[in-house]
């Protein structure tokens, strides 16, 4: 059976434990991947130290010329990275080449980085005097990243870290491990510098290493928001800066004046798309006034269509859970939504799919009648559950939102300029979409939302992005005649 090492120092690294790392769509163990120990942490930190001390005072020309070439491997070889993340996630290959386009354009904005990355002059700001400041790299950064997205939530960390002179060490999710390999390899083949780029694996004791080592500046992570607390909480108190970004409940609210096919259609894929194992996945649909019983009816006959499968089946648009506990978790909180006076209008507890009767599947299932003080409600299920929660208004629509104490992503769905302008500006939340029901922007604006979907004040990527993995220098300076004498005062220095 295969293992899964580390990467440190442009190769893999053996370990000692391992761990199972299983087929959703089987059910069976595929692969065994190593645990890292504190050992393993250190040593790669200090592979990432010794290279930067190199590739801190490299040319931007050179930094980006890698990133150019890793944004090509990226394209030749994304048939091959997406199903290696198909086959230990259980999303569709097609969803798959998705996520690894998203996490690309962050990779061409880096590629950018030049303009970005200019500093600023002032001239004769004193007599003589003049002022201009730069940004440079922290040294050693690491991310945590979560199984959902293998591939893309990694790139919204590392080709920002690395193009702005860090060295970097990933500690992805246990659970599918191989995508962070072979990007590794695909940065070795871009002529990234051995050291630059380190991978190592495990669960909570290569975590706990990364937030304490005093050899790491700074920790990106994006997980659920007990454990987004917590490594905040444990790296802050370890003088590591922090992106923090935890979990969501992302309602889209659907006013009476929408299109309710496109609305559903739409709202459909972003309930059970991925399984619903989406940090801005629509896991609420906030039907108002008389669209409620419309919108219920369009969404139930969408959500009996969606076509539950091996991720790798042509014609696939859902595919199973990560693990088996994940199915478990999800299917027996529909039983509880039922017990607690939810309506189950779809059930898709109980899903057997032909010839993988074993797999972690779970159909899409649709709540109806969902209040906000049931457990469907307020859990982040994490999973193909849709809740339908109805309101009077716009108004309580936005106050039930805001009450809500995750802020990541919101849509409305209208045809009114009027509603769409006040929802966006009275709404608590960070990422908002109107008429779009998964708002996740572009590279070049950075990801955060508020409340306890962001976990200190820093988003990621984009222009926050640059701003966390570098430090502005000021330097003011003087180049006065040698045959002239300038007087120094020995009060404090004004410009005049």
């Amino acid at each position: 059976m295969k293992t899964i090492q580390h990467w440190i120092n442009g190769s893999p690294a053996d370990g000692t434990d391992t761990a199972p790392v299983f087929n959703p769509a089987t059910g069976a163990e595929q692969a065994r991947v190593v645990l890292g120990s504190a050992a393993d942490v250190d040593a790669a930190v200090t592979a990432a130290a010794r290279a930067f001390e190199t590739w801190s005072e490299s040319s931007l020309t050179q930094r980006t010329q890698v990133m150019f070439a890793f944004r090509q491997l990226l394209v030749e070889h994304e048939e091959e990275l997406g199903r290696i993340i198909s086959a230990e996630h259980g999303k569709t290959v097609d969803d798959a080449r998705g996520e690894i386009t998203r996490g690309r354009e962050v990779v061409e904005f880096a590629c950018g980085l030049g303009d970005v990355l200019k500093g600023s002059f002032s001239d004769q700001v004193s007599r003589g005097i003049d002022v201009h400041n730069f940004r440079q790299p922290l040294g050693v950064v690491a991310g945590i990243t979560p199984f959902n997205f293998p591939a893309m939530v990694p790139l919204w960390m590392h080709p920002m870290a690395i193009a702005t002179g860090n060295t970097f060490i990933l500690k992805p999710s246990e659970r599918d491990p191989s995508a962070a390999n072979f990007v590794a390899d695909l940065y070795k083949q871009a002529g990234l510098p051995d050291g630059v780029f380190n991978v190592v694996h495990g669960g909570k004791d290569a975590v706990d290493a990364i937030l304490t080592h005093p050899g790491i500046e700074a920790v990106s992570f994006v997980g659920s928001t007990p454990i987004a607390k917590y490594v905040h909480e444990t790296a802050t108190s370890h003088g590591k800066r922090v992106q923090a970004l935890g979990g969501a409940k992302n309602h889209a609210v659907v006013l009476p004046d929408a299109d309710l096919e496109f609305a559903a259609n739409h709202i459909t894929a972003g309930a059970y798309g991925s399984a619903g194992e989406r940090c801005m996945a629509v896991s609420v649909a906030v039907a108002v006034g008389d669209a409620a019983d419309r919108l219920a009816g369009i969404l139930e006959r969408k959500a009996r269509e969606v076509k539950v499968g091996p991720g790798d089946t042509p014609g696939t648009e859902m595919g199973p859970l990560v693990t088996k506990a994940a199915q478990e978790r999800v299917e027996n909180a529909v039983g509880t939504a039922a017990t607690q006076g939810a309506t189950v209008v779809v059930d898709g507890r109980g899903l057997k799919v032909d010839g993988h009767e074993e797999g972690f599947f779970t159909g899409p299932s649709l709540l109806d009648h969902v209040t906000t003080d049931m457990d469907a409600y307020k859990e982040e299920l994490f999973g193909p559950v849709l809740a339908i929660v109805r309101a009077d208004s716009l108004d309580q629509a936005i106050d039930l939102i805001n009450a809500n104490p995750y802020g990541n992503g919101t849509a409305l769905f209208t045809a009114s300029g009027e509603a769409a302008r006040r929802f966006q500006r009275n709404i608590h939340v960070g990422m908002i979409g109107i008429n779009v029901p998964v708002p996740v922007p572009m590279s070049y604006y950075s990801f955060g939302g508020w409340k306890d979907s962001l976990i200190g004040d820093n988003p990621i990527h984009g222009p926050e992005g640059i701003r966390f993995y570098t430090r502005p220098k000021v330097v003011t300076t003087r180049w006065p005649q040698q045959a002239q004498q300038v007087s120094a005062g020995f009060n404090f220095p004004t410009s005049n």
